[in-house]
C-alpha cells in the first residue's frame, strides 16, 4: 500500500504554510532540496567535462554512468531487467557535401554549405546525391485528407526535389478554422515534410526557412545539422527515404524564385488554399554528399519504483539526456554544447523527483526514463515507444520535461499542446492547491507539442503532459521574465553559450517538478486511465488498447 512520504503529510495533507507561489514548507521543504538537487545535477551534466552529451561519445558514457549511479545511490531499481540501460542502435554519419547548384535557363545560382544551405541524408549510405534533379514547389508539402488537402495532388515527384514552406496552412493564415489556426498541427513539423516528400516519392527535399515560421533562428539550422548525424540503424539502410534532405535561408529561396521568373510573395498566398496546385519551377538542382559511417549504440537510461499491487501498470517521467556536443566550427572558445537549459534541467529534474518519491510504495509502478538523441529527432523515446519495458497498453500516462525555467518562482503553468489530454485537469487541480494556475503555452505556432520526447509515446496512444513554469513572476514583472525566455531563445538555445549557471534561481523549476510528483503518485495510486479528449488524433489508439488493460 501507498505510504504518504513525511513532507507530504506534514504540508499537503495537513495543508502547512504557504509561501511565494504557495510551495509548502515544513521541516523537510522539497523545493528548497529540489532546487539544491536540481543545481548539483546540472553543474555536472552541463560540465565541459561531459562534452556537450553527444550520443555514441565520450560524453554519452560519462552521462549515463553518472545518471544510473545516481538513481542507484537513491535506492531505485533497474528500469530494463536487471540493467539501467536501453541499447539504442545508431548509425552515426558524417557528411561532406559539395555546394548545391541551382541552374536553369539563364539562371545559376550556387549555395554554400552552412550560409545558404544545409543538407544531409537519412540513407545510410556511403553517398547520396541530386543530379540535375527538377524542383517543385509543393507549397506547405501536406496531405491531409481530413482537411481536404493535398499540396502534391496531380503532380508524379519521382526523381524530383520539393521545395517546402515550413510550418502550416493554419499559421500562415492565422484561421481558427484552418488545420489548429496559429497553433502548429503535426504537418508543420519539418520531421513530416521530409517523410511526406519520400512517401510522394521525391528524390530531394528543401525546406524553406524562416525564423519566425520555424520558431528559431538560422543558427540553430546550421548548428544542429553541422558536423556527425545519427539516426536509429535501420537494417535496410532507409532507401524509401529522399535521397537528399536539406534547408535553405529565406534570402536563397527568394533569389530562387526570381531566378525561376516566379512571384514569391504570390505562391506563398496560394499555398495557404486548399486550391494550391505544385508549380514545377523550371530549375535542377544537384549536390553530393559522402558519408561517412559508423555503426554504434546509445543507450535510454531507466530506473523505475516497483509497483506494490500492479507492478505491470506504470506512470513515466521522461527527459532527454542528450545534447549537441563539440563542433570544431562552432562559435565560442571550446566549441561545447554544454546544453545547460536544453536539458541538463530536465535530466537533473528526474533525479531530484527520484529522491522525492523512493520512499513512497505505490500501487503502480513509476518509470524514470532518460532518453537519448533528442536532438536528432527524438530518437531515443521513439525507440522507447517501440520497445517499452512495460506495454503501452498498459502505461497509465506520464509527465515530459524540457528545458526548465532557471528564473525563479511563476504563478503562473504554460501547459504546451494544452487541451489534448484529461491529465490537465490533475495538473489544474495541483495547480490551484499551490495558488498557481495553468494556461496554454505561448508559442504555439512553433510546434513545441511535436519537439520533445513525449510525442513519441502520445503517438502510441499514451497521454503525456509536457509543461513548465510561464512568465507571471514572484519577484519580477512578466515583461522581464519574457525578456529572459527571448534572450535565451536567441543568444542560447543550441549554442555554446547554453551554460550553467550558480545564480540561476531554480526555485520554479522545482515548484513544476514537485508537482509532478504528485501527478505521479495520484496516478500511480487509483485505478484510473486517463484518455485523450474527444477529437484528438491520439485518442483512437488509446481506446483500441482499452482491451489490453481489462
Amino acid at each position: 500500500m501507498f505510504r504518504s512520504l513525511p513532507w507530504l503529510a506534514a504540508a499537503v495533507i495537513a495543508g502547512g504554510a504557504l509561501s511565494g507561489c504557495g510551495e509548502p514548507q515544513s521541516a523537510q521543504d522539497p523545493i528548497t532540496q529540489i532546487s539544491a538537487d536540481l543545481h548539483t545535477h546540472i553543474a555536472k551534466l552541463a560540465s565541459d567535462d561531459f562534452e556537450g552529451r553527444a550520443p555514441a561519445t565520450r560524453g554519452e558514457e560519462l552521462t549515463i554512468g553518472y545518471l544510473a549511479e545516481q538513481f542507484s545511490k537513491l535506492g531505485l531499481k533497474p528500469g530494463n531487467g536487471t540493467s539501467w540501460f536501453q541499447k539504442v542502435p545508431v548509425v552515426e554519419m558524417v557528411h561532406e557535401p559539395t555546394p548545391m547548384q541551382i541552374s536553369g535557363e539563364g539562371f545559376s545560382q550556387t549555395l554554400q554549405y552552412g550560409e545558404d544551405m544545409m543538407t544531409f541524408t537519412q540513407r545510410q549510405s556511403d553517398t547520396a546525391a541530386l543530379e540535375e534533379s527538377e524542383l517543385v514547389f509543393v507549397g506547405y508539402g501536406v496531405v491531409a485528407p481530413e482537411y481536404d488537402w493535398n499540396d502534391y495532388a496531380g503532380i508524379d515527384m519521382a526523381g524530383k526535389t520539393a521545395v517546402i514552406l515550413v510550418n502550416d496552412p493554419g499559421y500562415a493564415t492565422q484561421d481558427a478554422e484552418l488545420f489548429n489556426g496559429n497553433a502548429m498541427t503535426y504537418y508543420g513539423r519539418w520531421t513530416y515534410k521530409f517523410e511526406e516528400a519520400a512517401r510522394q516519392g521525391a528524390a530531394g527535399a528543401i525546406l524553406i526557412h524562416e525564423d519566425a515560421a520555424a520558431g528559431y533562428p538560422w543558427a540553430v539550422v546550421s548548428g544542429s545539422w553541422s558536423g556527425a548525424q545519427i539516426s536509429l540503424k535501420s537494417e535496410d539502410g532507409n532507401p524509401d527515404r529522399a535521397a537528399v534532405e536539406s534547408w535553405i535561408t529565406q534570402d536563397a529561396a527568394k533569389a530562387l524564385f526570381a531566378g525561376a521568373g516566379l512571384d514569391y510573395a504570390a505562391l506563398l498566398e496560394s499555398a495557404k488554399s486548399n486550391s494550391f496546385e505544385p508549380q514545377p519551377m523550371g530549375l535542377k538542382a544537384s549536390v553530393s554528399l559522402k558519408n561517412t559511417l559508423r555503426t554504434s549504440e546509445s543507450n535510454n537510461v531507466i530506473a523505475k519504483i516497483e509497483g506494490s499491487e500492479r507492478p505491470e501498470e506504470a506512470v513515466i517521467f521522461t527527459a532527454h539526456w542528450d545534447h549537441i556536443g563539440i563542433k570544431p566550427g562552432a562559435e565560442g572558445e571550446d566549441h561545447i554544447f554544454n546544453g545547460a537549459v536544453d536539458n541538463a534541467t530536465g535530466t537533473a529534474g528526474l533525479l531530484a523527483i527520484a529522491r522525492q518519491l523512493k520512499e513512497a510504495e505505490p500501487a503502480r509502478s513509476i518509470l524514470f526514463v532518460a532518453v537519448t538523441a533528442e536532438e536528432s529527432g527524438l530518437l531515443g523515446s521513439k525507440y522507447y515507444a517501440e520497445n517499452p519495458v512495460i506495454p503501452l497498453e498498459t502505461t497509465v500516462g506520464g509527465v515530459n520535461f524540457d528545458a526548465m525555467s532557471t528564473y525563479g518562482k511563476t504563478r503562473d503553468i504554460m501547459v504546451v499542446g494544452h487541451g489534448n489530454s484529461e491529465l490537465e485537469k490533475l495538473l489544474d487541480a495541483q495547480a490551484q492547491k499551490y495558488n498557481r494556475y495553468t494556461k496554454p503555452a505561448a508559442g504555439a505556432e512553433k510546434g513545441y507539442f511535436y519537439r520533445s520526447d513525449h510525442f513519441s509515446l502520445a503517438k502510441k496512444g499514451v497521454p503525456m503532459l509536457y509543461f513548465k513554469s510561464g512568465t507571471e513572476t514572484t519577484e519580477h514583472d512578466h515583461e522581464w521574465a519574457e525578456a529572459q525566455a527571448a534572450d535565451y531563445g536567441s543568444r542560447r538555445y543550441h549554442k555554446p553559450a547554453d551554460e550553467y549557471d550558480p545564480n540561476w534561481d531554480l526555485s520554479g523549476a522545482a515548484s513544476d517538478l514537485f508537482i509532478g510528483a504528485q501527478i505521479a503518485l495520484e496516478l500511480a495510486n487509483n485505478d484510473a486511465w486517463p484518455n485523450w479528449y474527444p477529437g484528438n488524433e491520439f485518442r483512437a489508439i488509446r481506446d483500441a488498447s482499452e482491451d489490453a488493460r481489462k
